[in-house]
């Protein structure tokens, strides 16, 4: 072994004796509510397919047929000679979809946030986010170079005391007579990943208008599950006209994959012109774009409806027997790590796959099994897990 794997050997026997190491489990299957794991037929509560649309026919037929239509890959970045005519349609979908006025779609939702964020902010700026806002917004906003702020998890008295210092700091004179007024963006998730807890989504919007702030939302979480329309918890709570920045995935409710920005036709013809995780990437394939046009219209149908009141009956069964904030994302607290190995490897056997979620996902301490609820779950199979939690104590309820 030379000296650089000798390096790399020593840091990850560190990880190991944290009970921090990670290994990729190999998936013989589609994304489905069972799933086969290196061979083992496995019950899954562990994805984000929260309406399971991951191997729907219609998904799969769209990404099929663009694949014939317009070859395997894209060619270039969409600025170059790549921007495909299902991108466009994708991006028309969601825009008329999220009721706004345009919207652009990247490679992931990692870079989306770095786009937008990349794009809007610079050194003379100050961002301000949640503590466990998702680790693609902490980096966006490390790399933007704005000035980072980070307040308590839904904590407005500490986002308030941030942004009346802000006001301060941009009320100094600027360096040049050009130079343009500094500007504050707040940033948050609707729905916490880890957590599923929302967040007070009227109250930061009042405060981005006290303070003339900006805010940018991800609705990662959301998109799908809450509102009349079901465009997200902002819809639900009648405020998405006051969010600046829209952000979502396509991986999620709608059964694809890719991130996305909507808003404004300004906001998104600056992201064109000025997010490098857009400009400087390949286009996505034109099979994920399909696929994902196709998973944005079944939502916003009569299916999606379906699905969805499926999918809260499931979590309102699974609440009666634990604790939850009425979220499709159930998070089991264990904290010590290698306790929720344990209890994820003792699921494992019982022949269902519930994660352990452990640090840097987590802070240290906080370990804890994330489970996750989709419409594809049967009664059945939540009966089978319930019987499965309730064998290795982790059921709060009788």
């Amino acid at each position: 072994m030379n000296a650089f794997d000798e390096e790399l050997s020593s840091r990850l026997n560190d990880v190991r004796e944290q009970g921090l190491y990670r290994q990729l489990r190999r998936v013989d299957s589609p994304q489905n509510a069972r799933i086969e794991i290196d061979g083992q037929p496995l019950l899954n509560f562990s994805s984000n397919d929260y309406l399971g649309l991951a191997n729907d026919p219609l998904l799969k037929e769209a990404a099929i047929a663009a694949v014939k239509q317009f070859g395997a890959g894209s060619g270039a970045s969409r600025l170059i000679c790549g921007s495909l005519a299902p991108h466009h349609r994708l991006e028309e979908a969601l825009a008329s979809f999220k009721g706004t006025e345009a919207a652009l779609t990247f490679s992931s939702g990692y870079a989306a946030a770095f786009g937008a964020i990349g794009a809007l902010l610079d050194s003379n700026d100050v961002i301000v986010v949640d503590k466990l806002v998702h680790a693609c917004i902490v980096d966006a906003a490390r790399l933007s170079g704005a000035k980072l702020r980070v307040f308590g998890h839904n904590n407005l008295n500490d986002l308030e005391k941030i942004l009346r210092w802000a006001d301060r700091r941009h009320a100094a004179p600027p360096l040049t007579p050009s130079a343009r007024r500094p500007r504050t963006l707040i940033v948050t998730e609707s729905i916490f990943s880890m957590d599923g807890d929302p967040a007070p989504l009227r109250e930061l919007a009042a405060l981005k208008d006290k303070f003339g702030a900006w805010l940018m939302v991800d609705e990662a979480h959301a998109t799908g599950l809450y509102g009349k329309l079901r465009r997200g918890l902002a819809e639900e709570l009648e405020v998405a006209e006051k969010i600046e920045i829209q952000m979502g995935t396509l991986g999620k409710a709608f059964g694809a994959a890719g991130g996305y920005i909507c808003g404004s036709v300004p906001l998104i013809d600056c992201l064109i012109n000025r997010a490098r995780s857009f400009i400087f990437s390949t286009a996505p394939v034109p099979a994920a774009a399909a696929a994902a046009a196709a998973g944005v219209q079944i939502v916003a149908g009569a299916a999606g409806e379906e699905r969805r009141n499926r999918l809260w009956s499931n979590v309102t069964e699974i609440s009666r027997h634990i604790d939850s904030k009425g979220s499709a994302i159930i998070p089991l607290l264990i904290g010590e790590e290698g306790k929720a190995m344990d209890k994820a490897a003792a699921l494992r056997k019982s022949g269902v796959y519930v994660p352990a979620i452990r640090f840097p996902t987590v802070a240290h301490g906080q370990a804890r099994l994330r489970l996750t609820v989709s419409a594809g779950h049967s009664r059945a199979d939540i009966d089978l897990l319930l019987a499965a939690l309730r064998a290795v104590n982790l059921t709060s309820k009788p």
